[in-house]
């Protein structure tokens, strides 16, 4: 054997040996490939937001503060310079509400309303212009719901699914046309369910996990929209049931993150990548604080886990960290 053979078998032999001694699982994502990193922590420790990126920006909304009571802040997140401000807060205080952007706006739908009653759900829907600093009350949401879905395609606003006061297994679609400022129904999703998240990919809406009503246990369902078509289609499910998560757009894939199981007392740590050709999932590596009730934002290649519960129910944190996929 040749010295060059001979001191890459030996190379060859250390890296399994040190791949043994990890005692890394099966499976597992390759933490070589890709780092979770720490943050500049948000100026609040809250849990059950909603969050949206436009441009170089993430917006954190809404959701419970660290007293227990719900929140109209609204903080700002500047990715380039790591650093945070407080902007304009909600006109409503509100949890659990979708948030999206569009069209270098922000958009807010529903939520739970305390101010109205202990179950009481909020129709609204909100746009924030940056520019102005200013909220603008827009056309009711059709169904008062909390825990909702809401992505955006284009100049159209999707929320799918959530709960109202009476119903925790919505299948409910609908969808606000920015540009006439009108809400319409859409096919219904397949699964009823509440606790979702939602992302926008290829001009399709997917929608994951979340819960099936009055159950805690969390589900591995995933369904996706296209609005050409007017057609929900199954797609393979995650490999972790988990409702409470996010779900973003990054390096062209759709990845969710975090979530909680409330029968077994845990938050979700494992990350997961789509393959939409394949339509496969596969792992990434664990996130540094597992959370629920967290926001999500994607740019580029890098994807954003903002505030959110470390723990299952009113657990509370401010921390922020990144993950860049390869």
């Amino acid at each position: 054997m040749s010295r060059g053979a001979a001191a890459a078998t030996a190379a060859l032999v250390v890296a399994l040996v040190a791949a043994c001694a990890s005692g890394a699982p099966a499976g597992k994502a390759d933490r070589s490939v890709d780092a979770w990193t720490a943050l500049s922590p948000s100026p609040l420790e809250r849990t059950e937001v909603g969050a949206a990126r436009i441009g170089d920006r993430i917006y954190v909304v809404g959701g419970y503060d660290a007293a227990g009571g719900t929140t109209r802040q609204v903080a700002r997140y500047d990715i380039s310079a790591d650093r945070w401000r407080l902007v304009d807060p909600l006109p409503i205080g509100v949890n659990h509400a979708g948030v999206t952007a569009s069209g270098g706006r922000l958009y807010v739908a529903g939520g739970n309303w305390p101010a109205r009653g202990p179950e009481a759900k909020s129709p609204r829907l909100y746009a924030y212009d940056p520019a102005s600093g200013r909220w603008r009350r827009l056309a009711n949401m059709p169904t008062a719901r909390a825990a909702v879905g809401f992505a955006a395609i284009g100049d159209r606003l999707y929320a799918a699914g959530g709960y109202t006061e009476t119903d925790q297994q919505l299948t409910t679609l609908e969808v606000y046309d920015v540009g006439d400022g009108r809400w319409r129904r859409g096919p219904a999703m397949p699964t009823g369910r509440n606790h979702v998240a939602a992302a926008a990919l290829d001009r399709r809406l997917f929608v994951t996990g979340g819960r099936p009503g009055p159950v805690h246990g969390g589900l591995e369902t995933v369904e996706a929209y296209d609005p050409r078509a007017r057609v929900w289609t199954a797609l393979s499910p995650l490999a972790t049931a988990r409702s409470g998560h996010a779900a973003v757009v990054a390096g062209g894939d759709l990845v969710v993150f975090g979530g909680e199981e409330l029968d077994g007392g845990t938050t979700i740590e494992q990350v997961e990548r789509y393959d939409a050709g394949a339509d496969r999932w596969r792992p990434l590596p664990d996130m540094l604080t597992p959370r629920h009730g967290h926001g999500g934002a994607g740019k580029g290649r890098r994807i954003f886990a903002l505030e959110g519960g470390p723990q299952p129910g009113l657990a509370f944190s401010s921390a922020v960290e990144s993950l860049d996929l390869r």
